[in-house]
């Protein structure tokens, strides 16, 4: 028996490979197959299974185009509805696997249809569990993705009975394997390890502390930020089907010249310019926002930009396909291509470039004593109740469109979030919008708290 986590930090989304005696089975896997097609052939597998602990909000789930290009069947747990042909597996059912065996354990809470999976080894011991977004590192899945349809405190109810009667009850040294690590939007703050035990996860997650049913409810539903538009259209993705990805990237894969790009701006695309920050802040095109592929890309993509969205490209060259493949992991499909030659051939022809200026801690701290404008905090409220600077101002940065609006224009703003990613999101943001004094700070919180910058 073997078991892969198969890791994808631009999702922070964990799908995984089981294999015994020749036969395969893999769990939530991400929307490309060539990857799982490749695995399957260096190992000589038949892949029998694709299951899925639920529908998928934060990224669409390749388990359609895996399942046709396999002939392996597709598993959801009860209460998965699909327009598709799956098998709904009931509560408690075996999947033979080799010589292990699959348990269906349905735990309602994340989402209805939520289940996990436990593995048994060849002795029939609980080895680990796939645990979907129900249990991560430290968290659970949130419970309030059903749009209206029932509420987060009625779901969380269901989370804790689930927990309590079919998770706590394993033995200690079962593994988990969760659905996401840190930085995905379906926990509020997601432990940085991406798989733990039973044990540890009994001592160390609050959601898992012995209490009652009202506590529970009200720590696993306080402090949730609005979760991102895309999540409903995700979900909504997974349980009607999608194109074939291999066409989407074959549509999308289009070199645009320069009155292309002009003219699809006219028409309200957007340029998403991919590369690193640092390339980023020397120059770029006018209104232009930067998610660099070198972060979870996918993620603040999906969280700022409309899911139809008509979306230009600016890439490193070479880069082109992989910002579109990740693009449509999470559902983003309406890209008019990239720019032929980049940011170089904008600027020769004459065409004007916009800047962002970065500064060091230090600086920060010399700005900062001087009283020269406010810092701009925009890491997750999480992060900024457990220590920020003095007088910052809280923006998340998946909220930065509301957080404008209590911002001035022309008032000098010296962004920063944990290291240095998120806030050059934010400046390019910013500059978008009409701010003229943005500042990005290099290194973000992790090197202020180095300096003598007053910190509560």
């Amino acid at each position: 028996m073997e078991v892969k986590q198969l890791y994808t930090n631009c999702l922070a989304e964990a799908a995984y490979y089981i294999e015994s005696n020749g036969e395969a089975a893999i769990i939530d896997p991400i929307r490309e197959t060539e990857p799982y097609l490749a695995l399957l052939a260096e190992r000589g597998t038949k892949l029998k299974y694709v299951f899925e602990t639920h529908f998928h909000a934060d990224f669409v789930s390749g388990h359609i185009d895996l399942a046709a290009a396999t002939g392996a069947q597709i598993v959801f747990g009860p209460e998965a509805h699909t327009a598709y042909k799956v098998h709904n597996a009931i509560d408690g059912e075996i999947f033979t696997l080799g010589t292990c065996k699959i348990k269906t354990l349905h735990t309602p809470g994340h989402t209805p249809e939520s289940t996990c999976y436990l593995l048994m080894d060849e002795s029939g011991k609980d080895f680990c569990i796939f645990t979907g977004d129900t249990l991560f590192v430290g968290d659970v899945g949130r419970p309030d993705l059903l749009d209206g349809k029932m509420s987060s405190e009625e779901l969380a109810g269901h989370l804790y009975d689930s927990l309590n009667s079919k998770i706590k009850c394993l033995a200690d040294s079962v593994i988990v394997y969760p659905a996401h690590g840190p930085g995905s939007s379906c926990g509020k703050n997601i432990g940085k390890e991406t798989w733990s035990t039973i044990g540890q996860q009994k001592i160390s997650n609050y959601a898992l502390a012995d209490q009652t049913k009202e506590s529970f409810i009200q720590s696993v539903t306080y402090g949730l930020g609005k979760p991102p538009a895309y999540f409903f259209e995700d979900a909504k993705i997974n349980k009607q089907g999608y194109k074939n990805i291999n066409k989407v990237i074959a549509q999308n894969l289009v070199a645009l010249d320069l009155s292309s790009v002009e003219k699809g701006l006219q028409e309200g695309a957007i340029i998403l310019d991919t590369r690193h920050p640092d390339e980023f802040e020397k120059g770029f095109i006018p209104g232009s926002i930067n998610i660099g592929l070198n972060g979870q890309y996918a993620i603040w993509a999906g969280t700022l930009l409309p899911i139809h969205q008509k979306i230009i490209l600016l890439t490193e060259k070479g880069q082109e396909e992989e910002s579109i493949m990740r693009l449509a992991r999470v559902g983003y499909e309406n890209i008019l291509g990239f720019i032929t030659g980049g940011v170089a051939a904008w600027a020769s022809s004459q065409r004007s470039l916009d800047k962002i200026e970065s500064i060091t801690p230090e600086e920060l701290a010399n700005s900062i004593n001087s009283g020269t404008g406010s810092v701009l905090d925009v890491r997750k409220i999480g992060e900024y109740e457990g220590g920020h600077v003095q007088n910052a101002i809280h923006a998340n940065l998946a909220d930065i469109e509301e957080a404008l609006q209590t911002l001035e224009k022309n008032h000098p703003y010296m962004i920063h979030c944990a290291g240095g990613y998120r806030s050059m999101i934010a400046a390019s943001w910013l500059k978008r919008k009409g701010f003229t004094k943005v500042k990005n700070v290099y290194g973000g919180f992790s090197k202020i708290k180095e300096t003598n910058v007053p910190l509560v």
